[in-house]
């Protein structure tokens, strides 16, 4: 791999909890780090702090909220012409399962399941529609932020229209970004661009966890350091489709390395994004 300081880095939902202090910890290593948010006072806020704690002026902030595919289509064509070459990818952002108490189902814009849809659709459509910068970029880097909290996929009811709780939703979601991982992997397993996930840590001292959970368990930091491995480690220049529980290789849910399921979520995600594949 090549130097952090000579990389071009995306990190989503890079203005609270871990998506932050990732791009705050790469910013101290010199990358070039483009901050993704979905509200601008955030984003601009977020800029400042990292820019005036690391004196790394090579930082950009991209605006989109990811429960619009069009917001994660337009982000993505003004990422293809101002940095052709990426030469990595991690997908962050995400919402938990809302506040305790609350069950509502909640829709995205496009009329998704809200959860399915920013968790796992819009890290789905921007990692297809960058994949010719991080081509150009080679030996590059797909880092997708997932969950141990992993339910199956119904496929008569991904949108979970009969059988709605938000955690099931979450946990739905992020089982998803795995298979997703899996199946790319796969397919660019001889262009030189890895792609892996992880678990960071179990609840995090973030607004997410504190607003669904009520409680944590652990650290940003401990989060952090388990990203930093995926994303800075010489060691895994050849690692690729493997699912992290923090620093090691672990298992994922037993759906995920199911190939005809991982074939119908593949079909279901390109029609829903109406994403062709070349």
């Amino acid at each position: 791999m090549k130097p952090i300081a000579q990389q071009t880095i995306l990190v989503t939902g890079a203005t609270d909890g871990l998506g932050k202090q990732t791009a705050l910890a790469l910013a101290r290593q010199g990358a070039t780090v483009l901050l993704h948010g979905r509200d601008p006072q955030r984003l601009a806020t977020t800029l400042r702090e990292i820019e005036e704690a690391t004196g790394n002026a090579r930082l950009e902030t991209y605006l989109a909220d990811f429960a619009q595919l069009a917001a994660v289509r337009s982000m993505a064509e003004t990422l293809q012409v101002r940095h052709p070459r990426l030469d990595m990818l991690i997908n962050n952002a995400g919402i938990g399962g809302g506040k305790q108490g609350e069950a509502r189902r909640e829709l995205s814009a496009d009329g998704y399941e809200l959860r399915f849809a920013v968790n796992y659709l819009a890290p789905f459509l921007l990692t297809h529609l960058l994949l010719p910068c991080l081509r150009q970029a080679v030996p590059a880097r797909i880092i997708n932020v997932a969950s141990v909290g992993q339910a199956a996929i119904d496929f008569r009811d991904v949108m979970l229209e009969r059988h709605y709780n938000p955690m099931d939703a979450y946990r739905q979601s992020k089982l998803a970004l795995v298979m997703f991982t899996f199946d790319l992997a796969e397919a660019l397993k001889d262009e030189h661009i890895t792609v892996n996930c992880l678990h960071p840590a179990t609840f995090m001292n973030t607004k997410m966890v504190y607003e669904s959970v009520g409680y944590t368990l652990s650290t940003v930091e401990e989060g952090l350091q388990a990203v930093l491995y995926l994303a800075t480690s010489p060691e895994l220049d050849t690692v690729t489709g493997q699912y992290f529980d923090q620093l090691r290789k672990a298992r994922a849910h037993r759906q995920a390395y199911d190939r005809e399921a991982r074939r119908q979520l593949r079909q279901l995600s390109e029609q829903l994004c109406s994403l062709i594949q070349s």
